[in-house]
């Protein structure tokens, strides 16, 4: 456990999955707020308007606590990562740059318009400032899913004679055809986010009997947004970035599936247990075929097995790769089975009475957290032992000066901070959950 590596690692990987709980939340609120906001300039409705209001307060906390977990992030570039950052600077600075020039300044300027201006700039206005919301908020998240995707895909660049990455062309970096399919998958996961938080809130308040006229839009709201997003999440976002992983990163691939043999016909397994010691999965339950169709869009297509490739440029965490990906997937099933239950009550005016399935909605919210929080770590997992992938390996990019001792008190204090932030974070939410839609307060 003196491996500083291994806690350079385990800090980062922590600080960005907790930082993370919030982004997803509001980026998927950013959509369903500026939606809300629109109907309710163009019908003239106060119920609406009173709805939309409600979530942007709810925005407006999870963007602060997102902003204040989001700081450290930047820090270990320079103090656990500085080898990465003295190789790479040149060409991630330019997106993390733009992220916090263009996106989250024009984000955090028009919240404040969202949260206290209504009535001095008037509804024309306050309209306009929730599109702006809306486009930082998604803007900010493409410029990350940039930064992201050159760790995944690397583009645009060349290397010196020292073995730093110099920017070539921006635009095929900002262009990263992998940017583009994981951004689209990520956006519509974190309005899958929103729209279960949103059902959830909507199926407390009716099961306790508060705010009938709100919680009925919040549901239907909440229901068709979640319904559409856990189908697109799937395909044609999901089955895009699958493609994109089979065609460029395909030892992850098999790492994924637990697979270590090459062949045609290969199986999804739905179930299994990856003994890494002896190669082997156990106690699979399978689909013949169904694995070839996704990566390459035929089932006789052959899948190559882990065994191809080198020992040490396989994922250094199998089990948990493994693991997370198939928790995503699970999940991302279980969402659409929810929603189009969901919509099917709707769709007989059954859904506002029903109070089983109102437990339902109203309990299943953390899930899509979970969902988001495993897609990413497949995503960071499966690049490994990459930190760029083909170019820097991680160990290649720590800084040797930062001890694990230090990293470890870091690493505590991380915990403790985020855990008072946490409590913090859902006694205010708790409290504008029980204050309810209205005025603001």
């Amino acid at each position: 456990m003196t491996d500083a590596l291994f806690w350079h690692r385990l800090q980062f990987g922590f600080t960005a999955s907790y930082h993370y709980l919030f982004p997803q939340l509001t980026m998927g609120l950013a959509l369903l707020i500026v939606v809300l906001k629109t109907l309710g300039a163009r019908r003239q409705s106060k119920l609406l308007n009173r709805v939309a209001n409600f979530w942007i307060r709810i925005f407006g906390l999870s963007f602060a606590i997102g902003v204040v977990t989001g700081i450290p992030m930047e820090f270990q570039f320079g103090t656990n990562w500085s080898r990465f950052s003295e190789h790479t600077g040149e060409v991630i600075g330019q997106s993390l740059g733009m992220e916090g020039m263009f996106a989250f300044f024009l984000e955090s300027s028009f919240l404040s318009i969202l949260l206290w201006g209504e009535k001095r700039f008037g509804p024309k206005v306050h309209l306009a400032a929730a599109w702006a919301l809306f486009i930082g908020s998604w803007a900010s998240g493409y410029f990350i899913i940039v930064t992201n995707a050159f760790m995944q895909h690397p583009v645009g660049h060349s290397i010196d004679a020292n073995g730093v990455i110099h920017l070539q062309s921006l635009l095929a970096y900002l262009c990263n055809p992998w940017a583009l399919a994981q951004y689209a998958h990520n956006m519509i996961g974190a309005v899958v986010t929103g729209a279960f938080v949103m059902t959830a809130v909507g199926a407390y308040y009716l099961l306790r009997g508060l705010f009938a006229e709100e919680a009925k839009v919040f549901l239907t709201t909440g229901v068709v947004a979640g319904l559409l997003a856990s189908l697109l999440v799937a395909f044609p976002t999901g089955d895009q970035n699958g493609k994109m992983v089979a065609r460029h990163q395909p030892i992850a691939l098999a790492a994924m599936e637990g697979r270590w043999s090459s062949g045609r016909y290969a199986e999804v397994n739905f179930i299994g247990q990856p003994d890494v010691e002896r190669q082997k999965l156990d106690n699979p339950l399978q689909a013949p075929g169904v694995l070839s169709f996704i990566a390459y869009g035929s089932f006789s297509s052959n899948v190559r097995g882990l065994s191809e490739f080198p020992i040490d440029q396989w994922p250094t965490s199998i089990e948990l790769l493994y693991y997370g990906f198939h928790i995503m997937v699970g999940l991302g099933t279980i969402f659409i089975a929810i929603m189009m239950f969901a919509a099917f009550l709707l769709y007989k005016k059954k859904l506002f009475e029903y109070r089983p399935f109102l437990w339902v909605l109203m309990l299943a919210f953390p899930f899509p957290f979970i969902a988001n929080t495993a897609g990413w770590m497949t995503a960071e997992l499966g690049r490994q032992p990459w930190l760029i992938y083909g170019l820097i390996r991680t160990e290649q990019g720590y800084s040797e000066l930062v001890h694990a001792g230090q990293t470890v008190f870091t690493s505590l204090g991380f915990a403790g901070l985020y855990l008072v932030l946490g409590l913090l974070f859902f006694f205010l939410i708790l409290r504008e959950v029980e204050h309810g839609p209205g005025a603001a307060h």
